[in-house]
């Protein structure tokens, strides 16, 4: 799950409960990150993602379960295809 196509309802397909959009601001060892939840300092689980610092990542029970949108730091890609 990588886009906004996968998650089109923003609700938790298995209990209904809605995911919230956070902004990645810290990645940490163990598949962790730092999110901005509002102003609040959130760690969450990315183990099912691959997101980097400034996406936007929808997180579900302390799991980011997709990116939205990225952030303004890109992902590299334009260095890996030179």
């Amino acid at each position: 799950m990588n886009g906004p196509e996968d998650c089109t309802a923003g609700v938790c397909i298995t209990c209904s409960d809605q995911a919230l959009p956070v902004r990645v601001v810290r990645l940490l060892e163990g598949e962790l990150a730092i999110v901005d939840a509002g102003g609040v300092l959130e760690e969450v689980s990315v183990a099912l993602i691959d997101p980097v610092v400034g996406d936007t990542v929808l997180v579900h029970a302390r799991e980011a379960i997709a990116v939205i949108a990225h952030g303004s730091e890109g992902r590299g890609d334009d260095d890996e295809h030179a």
